[in-house]
């Protein structure tokens, strides 16, 4: 296994210190091409569905489908790459997007995709994603170890954003040059470097140095309740799952599909302008963070800072929720962009960090159960309250509902200790 980098000669945290790692960069590479397909994947397939069925409650399932996968399997996924290879996980991850897309170009081709076989497709795409994504946070351990762990989930974290920035005008390209059918069966080709990548990466159980802990069986659902009442004693653990899933709960990412709404009430006209910059306020905000923490080493891992870069995201949120300014709008669209990949990410080292190594896939399992899984929910507390109140009331009383919770939690906590 390729030894660590030399450590400096001070105490400075180095400036992208994950890229020293020569194994980081190409998995960083490949993570980020998957973001971007699995969301290329999204534009053309959401493009077909409505073409072809014009369903809004399939336009809801498809949400839904992306999340509640991560809610019910995140945690039998985590205790899989505790016991078995990560790398073939994801793999295997790799090799069900790999299919969808191109099952997805087999029934546009022969024009013979039906609501069902949509469906169908929908929730293999979610499963999908849970064998990639607790399994590829156990290997960012193995790939840089403890000390870098916060530089890589930031960068990972970045370069989900980037991913999601790119996929849209990727995903349009596809459909202009290829058509539907066509751009998916290039996509297919895009999960293609992770995952030859992995074939040969010298990471995984079997490099990793001292004595190993025993694998312990996997259980189902008994996992869950047993991971529960580990991290219950892991105080710093229990703190960065709660707010994860508080924050996926309340607000999520539910107010970006309300995001033509806020562009049409802030746009006086200008709708295609307006709404791709809010959506491009946000992006811009965690793209700055991931560079500019990781350049200047700033923000080092701290349940308090998680905490509090949490609030400010509240405020932002709820700022931009009553903003009928634009420019005021984008602002605070950017920091919220900001201090999301900031806290979210330093929650996740945290976890990653003072979890036990030999439960470390679980309690992983447990952390995207709460911070992905719950998203299932956001669209009940940001999308349905605001059919009653607005998308502006609503999404203003979400963030004041997490900042509330979040309070109240760090004042339990300190009661607790």
């Amino acid at each position: 296994m390729p030894s660590d980098p030399p450590a400096n000669v001070d105490d400075r945290p180095r400036a992208f210190a994950a890229l020293y790692h020569r194994g980081y960069r190409p998995f960083l590479v490949g993570n980020v091409l998957t973001m971007t397909a699995d969301s290329v994947e999204h534009v053309i397939s959401y493009w077909v569905m409505h073409e072809r069925f014009e369903s809004a409650a399939l336009g809801g399932f498809a949400v839904i489908s992306h999340w509640v996968p991560y809610l019910l399997l995140s945690v039998w996924s985590g205790s899989m790459a505790d016991r078995f290879d990560a790398r073939r996980m994801i793999q295997l991850g790799m090799a069900l997007f790999m299919f969808v897309s191109l099952a997805w170009a087999m029934l546009i081709m022969t024009d013979t995709l039906q609501m069902w076989h949509a469906m169908v497709l929908l929730v293999l795409h979610g499963i999908a994603g849970v064998f990639w994504s607790p399994p590829s946070q156990v290997l960012i351990h193995d790939i840089v170890g403890a000390k870098d762990l916060q530089s890589a989930v930031r960068l990972n974290a970045t370069g989900r954003w980037l991913g999601l920035l790119a996929g849209p005008a990727v995903g349009a390209a596809f459909l202009l040059l290829f058509g539907p059918a066509w751009g998916l069966v290039v996509n297919a080709a895009v999960y293609l470097p992770l995952t030859l990548w992995l074939w040969k990466a010298p990471y995984g159980p079997k490099f990793r140095q001292g004595d190993a802990p025993p694998p312990r069986a996997v259980r189902g659902f008994a996992d869950i309740f047993a991971t529960l009442r580990e991290v219950r004693g892991l105080p710093v653990v229990a703190s960065m799952v709660l707010l994860a899933g508080g924050a996926s709960l309340f607000i999520g990412n539910a107010y970006q599909a309300q995001m033509p709404a806020f562009a049409h009430d802030l746009g006086h006209g200008h709708l295609d302008f307006t709404y791709s910059a809010l959506i491009g306020a946000d992006a811009a905000g965690a793209l700055l963070a991931g560079i500019l923490l990781e350049s200047r080493g700033l923000l080092p891992p701290s349940p308090r800072t998680a905490f509090m870069l949490a609030m400010i995201w509240c405020v932002a949120i709820a700022g931009f929720a009553m903003s009928s300014s634009l420019p005021l709008a984008m602002a605070l669209l950017f920091v919220a962009g900001f201090v999301e990949l900031s806290f979210g990410a330093m929650a996740q080292t945290l976890v990653q960090i003072h979890a036990p190594a030999g439960s470390r896939g679980r309690i992983i399992g447990v952390y995207n159960m709460s911070a992905l899984g719950l998203r299932s929910f956001s669209g009940v507390t940001v999308g349905l309250v605001g059919g009653a109140l607005g998308i502006h009331a609503s999404l203003a009383l979400a963030a004041t509902a997490m900042l509330i919770y979040i309070i109240a939690m760090r004042t339990w906590l300190r009661a607790a200790r």
